[in-house]
């Protein structure tokens, strides 16, 4: 049971759903992705993402985006350096990291999100992505669904794939299972122009990442391409933190009072971030979906990436998988295989949450280590290959 002349409607374009698109348009199929971003060149936040050999890197390799991949990561951007609260260096790859190349199964190449998004959008049938459609709600009709967006458009289509994030609003069609609180709640900061903003950090960063650790407390940052640097302050605290703690998101000095209470074993060095931080800090609750979930495939939607599984950050494999359910659900829906579509798209759903398990239980494992009283020695044996 191919696609024939189905139209896909992909709601949401991140990584995964544009992905999906790609391959799915490589095969033939008729594909809209419905974003709510306004236009292209909406900004995107987020730290700079890894692409793993057998997921991220295996969808770009199917997509034919290899070389176009090649132009647009950044080499180095890998490297590390791990660090106490004082900010005093305890493990650092920049001299050391050998020159790991593609193909090799240990080899991350980072990449930011603008340009893998660039790269994904221009590999796409014009007029593929419907900007400016935010999804409200949606209806069965006839075979397939009817869409409704914010701005007052609706479409028909015959398959809906929710590609539409954490907070998806088409995974209730599917499933009524909702995610969990890990217990860990990260504070998000970005600044922009870091050499100058933040020169202290910028120079420990040297191009790369710092993951801090001390008393239970984090602090997480990367340097993107634009020569921003994006943080995040990770802690354990209750699941109403960001609601409840009075914060104003918009003022640094705030925020930064929060930090020297909150923190306050940790050094005057980490001032400067949140003294220079753009506005609003961005409070994210972290959340993961039930490792035992399960629900009923149906003929015609089904969902992938974050929709699907959200887990927390601590394993890099949010977008690798996401990317992965693309290429996975590519196949399915345009194989020769099955009878009908439900049936591949059940084969899909049956691999991605056995998949998506394991990537989740490692990442809530990492969470737990990264917030214990022993985080420092934790991951120095982790990255020392102890």
């Amino acid at each position: 049971m191919k696609l024939k002349m189905e139209q896909i409607a992909i709601v949401g374009g991140g990584p995964g759903g544009l992905t999906l698109a790609r391959l799915l348009q490589l095969k033939g199929a008729n594909v809209k992705v419905y974003e709510r971003d306004f236009n292209k060149d909406a900004r995107l936040i987020g730290s700079p993402l890894d692409m793993h050999e057998e997921s991220g890197l295996a969808a770009i390799r199917k997509a034919n985006l290899l070389d176009e991949f090649k132009k647009s990561f950044r080499p180095g951007a890998d490297k590390m350096v791990i660090v106490n609260e004082q900010a005093e260096i305890f493990f650092s790859d920049h001299g050391t990291k050998p020159a790991e190349d593609f193909g090799n199964e240990y080899f991350r190449p980072e990449i930011d999100r603008g340009p893998l998004r660039n790269m994904l959008l221009e590999s796409l049938q014009p007029e593929t992505v419907v900007w400016d459609s935010h999804f409200t709600s949606m209806e069965a009709q006839n075979e397939g669904w009817s869409l409704h967006f914010k701005n007052g458009s609706s479409a028909y289509t015959d398959i809906v794939i929710a590609a539409d994030g954490a907070n998806s609003k088409i995974r209730p069609y599917v499933t009524n299972i909702k995610a969990f609180y890990s217990g860990v709640t990260m504070l998000e900061g970005n600044v922009h122009n870091a050499e100058k903003a933040t020169p202290h950090i910028y120079a420990l960063a040297n191009g790369g990442k710092i993951m801090a650790f001390g008393n239970t407390k984090d602090l997480l940052l990367g340097q993107k391409g634009n020569g921003d640097l994006g943080f995040y302050a990770s802690f354990k605290t209750g699941e109403k933190w960001a609601a409840n703690n009075g914060l104003d998101y918009y003022n640094n000095a705030q925020i930064l009072e929060w930090f020297k209470t909150a923190y306050p074993e940790w050094s005057a060095i980490w001032y400067e971030l949140f003294e220079n931080a753009e506005t609003p800090f961005i409070p994210r609750p972290i959340y993961c979906m039930p490792l035992d979930q399960t629900w009923e495939a149906l003929p015609n939607l089904t969902m992938l990436g974050d929709a699907a599984h959200v887990m927390p950050p601590f394993a890099g494999e949010g977008a690798n998988m996401a990317m992965l359910d693309a290429l996975e659900l590519s196949e399915c829906l345009t194989s020769d295989k099955y009878d009908t579509l439900q049936e591949a798209i059940s084969f899909y759903e049956i691999n991605m949450r056995k998949r998506a398990a394991i990537a989740a239980q490692e990442s809530l494992e990492n969470g737990e280590r990264m917030h214990s009283e022993a985080a420092l020695n934790t991951m120095l044996n982790m990255f020392s290959g102890h």
